[in-house]
C-alpha cells in the first residue's frame, strides 16, 4: 500500500535540503561546476548526486532487511530524526550553529572539485562527492529519507520515495548549477528572507510528521456518499464523467446458470458486469452483495454477469469454477474468460471490478476493489427507476493501515522473501531466516519454485510468515489432486480459538485448488505463522489478509 503523504513529504524534504542551514557552505561547490566547467558538467553533477543517493538508499534497505531489524522500530526513529530537523529549521540559533559545524565540509569539497574534469564525467564525480559531503551536513533529513525508503513495503514504493526526494533536491540544484553567476545576484532574495523560508519548511515538515504519525492517507479513506441524495436512488452517484458504449462479451467458451448472453440482446436491461476469480479473497467478499442484489433486483430488470477471469492456471478448469459457484450459492450467469478476451475488451486491470451498464448499453459507473456497496446499489436503483429508499447495502470496515499486503509466492511476483539461499526457480534446499522481519516470509526444507507457486518436495517442508492481520488466507492445491495434510502453528502454539474455518485441530486437508482460511484472530495482531507440509506435492500460491 502506497502512502502518498510520505511520497509528498520526501519531495518536501528534498526542497528543504536546498534551503537548509548547510546551503551556504555547499552553494560555492555547486556554483563552481557552472563557472569552471563545460555546459554538460552541471547535468552530470545532478545525475551523480541522484545516482549516489539512490544506490545508497536501496542498499540501506537491503542491509536492514538482511539484518532482520523490526521495521516497526524504524518508523518512530524516522519521525524523531525528521522532527529534529524541523526544529532546527524553525530555530534561527540552531540553524546558525548547525551551519557553523558543517562549514569545513564545503572547503573539502571545493578541493576535490578542482581536480575533476570539465565535462559530464567530471560532473558525475562532483555530484557523487556532494552526496557524500551533504550527508553529514544534512544528516537528520537524509537519515529520515533513508528510513522512509527502508520501511516501504514494496520496491516500487521505495523507488517512488527516492524519485520524489531526488526531484525535490535536484530541481533547485540544477537551477543553481545552470544559472551560475546570475543566480548569485538573485539569490540575495533568499538570503534576505532565509529565516521565513526555513520556518515555513520546518512547519510543513512538523505537520507532515503529525499526519504520518496518525496514519493519515486519503487513499485509504472509505468512499462514502457526500450527501443524502447519493443513497436515495434519485441520481447517479460517482458516475463516469463520460459514459461509453459497453464492449461486447467475447471469448467466453463456458457458461454456468445461463445460456450464452450478449450485451446487444440485453438492451433495455440494467447490466452489472463483475470481473472476479474464485481464489481471490477480495472477490469472494463481494459475492454476498452481488447475490443479494440479484435476488432483490433481478425481477425488476437487473442482470448480473460474473466474468470469471483466472489469475492462476488451475482457475481455468471449469470443474473448479463450478465447485466455487455452488460453494458461494451464485445463481446469476457466470462465464469463463480463460483467454481474458472480455477482460481485454473492457481494458480491465483489477479483481474485483464492477461495470454498470444502463438500458441503452452505456457504461455509466465503474468501481474497482471492495467497498462502495451502498453507492453501487444506489446506482442500480437509479438506473432501474426505483427512487424509494430501500437500500440493503452497508459500508464494511476498510483496509487496516498496518495489515500485511497481499503476498505472492511464485518467483514472477514474489516479494518480501528472507532466507538462505535467496528465492530461485527450480528445486532448492532452503533454511529459515532468523529473525524474520514483519510482513516477510521464509522457507525451510526442500521446495520447488516456479513462476506462480511453490511446491513442497518433501515431508516437513515448512513456510514461515510474519504477518499483521485478523485473518490469513492462502491459495493452495496439490500436484496430483490427491489430498495432502498441512499442519499449522501460530506463535509456536497449535491453533485453537484463532483457527480459520478451514482448520481442524491445527490441520488443513488440502484436497483441491482453493482459497483456505487459516487464521482468524480477534484483533489485528502481529503473529508468526508456520505451515508444514506432511508430504510432497503441496502447492502454495498467494497469501491474502483482512477481516
Amino acid at each position: 500500500m502506497i502512502n502518498f503523504i510520505e511520497i509528498g513529504l520526501a519531495f518536501i524534504e528534498g526542497l528543504a535540503l536546498i534551503a537548509s542551514p548547510c546551503i551556504l557552505p555547499i552553494l560555492p561547490l555547486v556554483l563552481s561546476t557552472s563557472l569552471a566547467g563545460g555546459p554538460k558538467r552541471p547535468i552530470g553533477v545532478i545525475i551523480g548526486f541522484i545516482m549516489s543517493f539512490s544506490l545508497f538508499a536501496l542498499l540501506s534497505k537491503k542491509l536492514v532487511i538482511l539484518s532482520g531489524i523490526d521495521l516497526d522500530i524504524i518508523k518512530p526513529i524516522s519521525l524523531v530524526l525528521l522532527g529534529l530537523f524541523g526544529i532546527v529549521l524553525l530555530s534561527e540559533r540552531l540553524s546558525a550553529q548547525f551551519s557553523a559545524l558543517t562549514q569545513h565540509l564545503a572547503q573539502i569539497g571545493n578541493k576535490f572539485s578542482l581536480n575533476t574534469g570539465d565535462g559530464f564525467d567530471g560532473g558525475l564525480l562532483i555530484g557523487a562527492l556532494i552526496g557524500l559531503v551533504w550527508t553529514p551536513c544534512a544528516g537528520p533529513i537524509l537519515a529520515s529519507v533513508l528510513i522512509q525508503v527502508i520501511r516501504q513495503e514494496t520496491e516500487f514504493a521505495s523507488i517512488l520515495v527516492i524519485i520524489a526526494f531526488s526531484i525535490g533536491v535536484g530541481l533547485p540544484m540544477l537551477i543553481i548549477a545552470l544559472t551560475g553567476k546570475k543566480l548569485l545576484i538573485k539569490f540575495q532574495f533568499l538570503a534576505q528572507h532565509g529565516e521565513k523560508v526555513r520556518k515555513v519548511l520546518g512547519g510543513i515538515i512538523l505537520l507532515s510528521i503529525l499526519l504520518i504519525g496518525f496514519n493519515f492517507n486519503p487513499a485509504s479513506w472509505p468512499k462514502i456518499s457526500s450527501s443524502s441524495t447519493a443513497i436515495t436512488g434519485t441520481q447517479l452517484s460517482h458516475g463516469l464523467a463520460h459514459s461509453y458504449p459497453a464492449p461486447e462479451l467475447t471469448g467466453l467458451d463456458t457458461w454456468f446458470n445461463s445460456k450464452p448472453l450478449t450485451l446487444s440482446a440485453l438492451r433495455g436491461k440494467v447490466v452489472l458486469i463483475d470481473f472476479w476469480t474464485y481464489s481471490c479473497i477480495n472477490c469472494v467478499r463481494t459475492l454476498p452483495y452481488l447475490t443479494a442484489w440479484n435476488k432483490q433486483y433481478h425481477d425488476k430488470g437487473l442482470v448480473i454477469i460474473g466474468i470469471h477471469a483466472p489469475e492462476f492456471e488451475f482457475e481455468k478448469k471449469p470443474e473448479n469454477v463450478e465447485i466455487a459457484i455452488k460453494k458461494y450459492h451464485l445463481e446469476y450467469p457466470v462465464a469463463l474468460d480463460n483467454r481474458l478476451q472480455t477482460w481485454t475488451s473492457f481494458q480491465n486491470l483489477y479483481w474485483p471490478a464492477h461495470y454498470l451498464i444502463d438500458k441503452d448499453g452505456q457504461v455509466v459507473y465503474t468501481h474497482f476493489g471492495e467497498g462502495n456497496y451502498d453507492i453501487t446499489e444506489n446506482n442500480i436503483r437509479y438506473l432501474l427507476g426505483l427512487s424509494e429508499n430501500k437500500m440493503t447495502s452497508s459500508q464494511p470496515a476498510f483496509y487496516h493501515f498496518s495489515q500485511t499486503p497481499e503476498t505472492y509466492l511464485g518467483i514472477s511476483r514474489a516479494e518480501r522473501y528472507m532466507g538462505t539461499p535467496s528465492l530461485q526457480s527450480g528445486e532448492t534446499l532452503y533454511q529459515f531466516s532468523k529473525p524474520l522481519s514483519k510482513h516477510h516470509w521464509s522457507l525451510n526444507g526442500r521446495w520447488k519454485v516456479n513462476a506462480e507457486k511453490i511446491i513442497s518436495e518433501e515431508k516437513n517442508a515448512t513456510l514461515r510468515l510474519n504477518f499483521t492481520s485478523k485473518k490469513v488466507f492462502l491459495v493452495m492445491g496439490t500436484t496430483t489432486g490427491e489430498p495432502v495434510e498441512v499442519t499449522l502453528k501460530l506463535n509456536s502454539e497449535t491453533l485453537n480459538t484463532q483457527a480459520g474455518k478451514d482448520v481442524q485441530q491445527s490441520k488443513v486437508m488440502v484436497n483441491g485448488h482453493a482459497l483456505y482460511e487459516l487464521v482468524n484472530q480477534k484483533n489485528y495482531d502481529n503473529s508468526l505463522l508456520e505451515i508444514t507440509a506432511q508430504g510432497p506435492g503441496v502447492e502454495m500460491y498467494a497469501f491474502t489478509f483482512g477481516e
